[in-house]
């Protein structure tokens, strides 16, 4: 059952007030009712999220022209994403783009989504991972693989021709990619990219409560969330720096440029790794967008938010290159 549409943020754009307008609305008992209980339901579920999606990425992949060859590097799935047109400045360079889906969700060819907009915008080829995801493949899987793809790349471009991003879940898999790289002495990535990232999986950061409810794409903490969290650390507890990254350390960081709203359930997630690396001695950059909820930027794509992100990121990197 739905709720009315709640109060509609007045300070953002037009087009992203529209979005949220036309987003289904749940309230806490909707989320928590289907949410699925049984590994049998979360995989029905998976597929039906998974196959929606589909569509929408095969819309984006004929509009923003971008080329895509599925391969693998090592023995990880990746899809490699080539715009019409690849930037001076990134010629020779890679992205690696960790999608999101709160580690359980878009697998295959919607993995693509935001590194379909990262290729397009930035004029980059990128490397999207399709990596291993509960509730077959719980922790260390999905950080396996994504270090796996990092480090067969590093072999081939050398890491001063590498950057890293994701959004959400994929953005607290690149935060754990890189503290598992200085943990091991690797070379780093030249910049990253962590949007709204999912850095605490425990029920800790204030925003989920301010936020609750009034982010429309997370709705709230309790339902899926938390199953997924669970999913996800298998054995682990939530808070292990493995599955939580905002327990581990942020000495030795890359630039990191971060992105959040003020609606976005994530957004003290965003806020509390923007201090962390920051209180390190890194170098960061964080855009905050008024009435934003969670990885709306990469929802609804058609918006000034979104092309803002991405020429700020673009602008980012190249700073840093």
């Amino acid at each position: 059952m739905t709720t009315p549409t709640p109060l509609l943020p007045k300070a953002a754009s037009e087009s992203l007030e529209k979005g949220i307008a036309s987003f289904p609305t749940y309230t806490i008992d909707d989320v928590i009712a289907a949410t699925p209980t049984t590994i049998e339901e979360w995989r029905s579920y998976i597929q039906a999220r998974n196959a929606e999606q589909k569509k929408k990425i095969k819309r984006m992949k004929k509009e923003l022209e971008v080329n895509v060859e599925l391969l693998k590097l090592g023995q990880v799935v990746v899809r490699k994403l080539t715009p019409s047109v690849v930037s001076p400045e990134f010629e020779n360079k890679a992205y690696i783009d960790v999608h999101g889906g709160a580690f359980v969700l878009f697998g295959g060819l919607p993995s693509i989504e935001e590194g379909l907009l990262v290729a397009s915008r930035l004029g980059i080829v990128v490397y999207s991972v399709d990596y291993r995801m509960p509730p077959t493949f719980p922790s260390p899987a999905a950080l396996d693989d994504v270090t796996s793809v990092y480090n067969t790349l590093l072999e081939e471009i050398g890491a001063q021709n590498i950057l890293v991003g994701g959004t959400s879940a994929g953005g607290g898999l690149v935060l754990s990619l890189v503290q598992t790289l200085i943990q091991n002495n690797t070379p780093l990535p030249k910049a990253i990219y962590v949007g709204t990232p999912w850095a605490d999986l425990t029920k800790t950061s204030d925003s989920l409560v301010t936020n609750e409810c009034i982010d429309c794409v997370l709705v709230t903490y309790e339902g899926h969330l938390k199953a997924a969290a669970h999913l996800y650390a298998g054995n682990k507890v939530l808070s292990d720096p493995s599955i939580s990254p905002i327990y581990g350390s942020f000495e030795h960081f890359p630039p990191t440029y971060l992105v959040s709203g003020t609606r976005d359930m994530f957004l003290s997630d965003t806020v509390r790794v923007n201090r962390a690396i920051r209180d390190s001695g890194g170098v960061t950059q964080l855009e905050l967008f008024e009435g934003l909820p969670h990885a709306a930027y990469l929802i609804f794509y058609k918006t000034p938010e979104s092309e803002t992100t991405y020429r700020l990121m673009k602008a980012f990197f190249q700073s840093h290159l």
